[in-house]
């Protein structure tokens, strides 16, 4: 089981990267979008370090999923502010 959480990593630094970029956008819908993307690499971030015994890993990755979800609320209302 072990190795299926270490083929984790490599995605989730792809999707992380990915995420980054889009963050940088000036358009509400695509910083949305890079959150999810961000949520689903702190998903693979804690799964992985589940499977390596990395606590400060996964609490790490727990806070940023929080900081992630409320970058989709506080962009949503951006969204709907900018396209009102």
């Amino acid at each position: 089981m072990a190795e299926f959480f270490a083929l984790l990593e490599w995605p989730a630094m792809a999707i992380s990267l990915a995420a980054a970029y889009l963050l940088a956008s000036q358009k509400p819908e695509k910083r949305i979008i890079a959150f999810w993307l961000l949520i689903i690499g702190n998903v693979m971030w804690i799964a992985w370090g589940w499977g390596e015994d990395a606590l400060a890993l996964i609490a790490l990755n727990v806070g940023l999923m929080v900081l992630n979800v409320r970058g989709i609320f506080k962009n949503e209302h951006s969204a709907e502010t900018t396209a009102g």
